[in-house]
């Protein structure tokens, strides 16, 4: 059975930071490229950070230079540093694992909520 568990998140004041944690099945990390998404209350879902499994690291244009994802191979792990946090981070965070490339599939955690007061 395929698993995705976040944790991590909490509240934190703007300019703080706060790490994200989601360990997978060994079955699907091997195959995805790892990824966290954000959805605000009443937004879409939105890439934040994808890790491929080539070793590539994107990032969307509103967190570059304050987040950082980093994936452990050995841990079948994928983390999210989020450094100088602002009040519009605020959202559900969830961590995927996308293995459609390689025939696999798509699937998700059920979300870590972050909130950043001002």
């Amino acid at each position: 059975q395929v698993q995705l568990v976040e944790s991590g998140g909490g509240l934190v004041q703007a300019g703080g930071s706060l790490n994200l944690s989601c360990v997978a099945s060994a079955s699907i990390f091997r195959l995805s490229a790892m990824g966290w998404h954000r959805q605000a209350p009443g937004k879409q879902r939105e890439l934040v950070a994808v890790f491929t499994r080539g070793g590539t690291a994107n990032y969307a244009d509103s967190v570059k230079g304050r987040f950082t994802i980093s994936r452990d191979n050995a841990k079948n792990t994928v983390a999210l540093q989020m450094d100088s946090l602002k009040p519009e981070d605020t959202a559900v965070y969830y961590c995927n694992a996308d293995a459609r490339v390689t025939g696999g599939i798509n699937c998700w955690g059920k979300g870590t909520l972050v909130t950043v007061s001002s």
